[in-house]
């Protein structure tokens, strides 16, 4: 341990001082508890009034109602309705319904 002692000059940081931390949550930030996804707008689309995507199981499209709850650039932040690591397809076609069958395409 040194036994230096700090110039009298600064006195921000004296032996024996402690500090209480409390860390506030900022308004629209997402929660630990339920994780935002970022997926492009164009994935993103209003039907019957309800935000939805597309997204791809067994080779099926799934419409999924979703909640956006910010934007980013070309992004949109779902904080609903799609997990981390799915596929969602991007620039659909107006047709697309439901259970159609879908291949998926490299980028």
């Amino acid at each position: 341990m040194s036994s230096q002692k700090p110039p009298l000059d600064d006195l921000r940081i004296l032996p024996d001082m402690a500090v209480k931390v409390a860390f506030l949550e900022t308004a629209g930030a997402p929660s630990a508890a339920a994780p935002a996804v970022l997926v492009p707008k164009n994935a993103l689309r209003s039907q019957d009034g309800r935000d939805v995507v597309f997204a791809v199981q067994n080779g099926r499209a799934e419409r999924r109602d979703v909640a956006v709850s910010d934007t980013e650039g070309d992004d949109a932040v779902l904080s609903a309705g799609v997990a981390a690591g799915e596929k969602v397809i991007v620039d659909w076609p107006a047709r697309l319904k439901d259970g159609a069958t879908v291949k998926g395409k490299k980028p």
